[in-house]
């Protein structure tokens, strides 16, 4: 199933200072999505954070996927800009997505990141996210679509002007508080029909107020 997934940079500060930085984070990242079983549909790479959106094909995949960035990706900032210490804050959250009407509004939510840090007045404008691979064909060798993108249209100008037509509309403060809310506090992001599944598979609770310490989804065999 697939899962948002974020990861920050210590205290906020930027995990990324140049164009050779983002560049080599995507090749780590497409190199360890293919070693490690996983797929990612959709990804924006922040000055200070990453947004990806990934289907693992194992338990703790995802883990291991950030883990073999992290231990490339660090070590190249730390030597590249003679620092030391954490780049990142922590361990990733993640949030598991009802592969739905959902999941694209997920898509949106991830490429739509620059435009309301108001870096860019259109998604297509900014370099460092899938947008231009989804909505105008560009080649990308980190992405692997997913099926509710591919049920857009039966050839690849018909989806990719669906997938346009999903931007002409911004997304409305709720579904943005909604995914941020589910994000930061991994939880689910989906229908209630969605989450009753959920639980009765994992025979726990996943809705907030859950009691107990929250376990990660990527643990759970999401």
């Amino acid at each position: 199933m697939p899962q948002h997934v974020i990861q920050r940079g210590n205290n906020r500060q930027p995990a990324f200072f140049a164009e050779d930085d983002y560049a080599a984070y995507l090749d780590w990242l497409r190199d360890a999505a293919e070693r490690h079983a996983c797929e990612v549909h959709a990804y924006v790479l922040m000055t200070n954070h990453v947004h990806l959106l990934v289907t693992p094909h194992h338990t703790g995949a995802i883990g291991k996927l950030m883990q073999s960035v992290g231990r490339r990706y660090v070590p190249y900032v730390n030597s590249q800009y003679r620092r030391t210490g954490t780049l990142w804050e922590g361990r990733y959250k993640a949030s598991l997505i009802d592969s739905s009407s959902y999941l694209l509004t997920c898509y949106r939510y991830i490429e739509m990141n620059p435009v309301r840090a108001q870096m860019v007045e259109h998604p297509g404008d900014y370099r460092w996210s899938s947008y231009t691979a989804h909505a105008q064909g560009h080649a990308n060798a980190v992405i692997r679509d997913h099926r509710e993108y591919l049920a857009l249209g039966t050839t690849s100008d018909e989806r990719q002007q669906a997938y346009r037509a999903l931007f002409r509309s911004r997304l409305g403060a709720r579904d943005v508080d909604a995914i941020r809310s589910a994000l930061n506090e991994c939880r689910i992001y989906g229908s209630e029909r969605f989450k009753d599944t959920i639980e009765a598979t994992l025979r726990r609770r996943v809705r907030r107020g859950t009691p107990g310490r929250p376990r990660k989804m990527d643990d759970a065999d999401a």
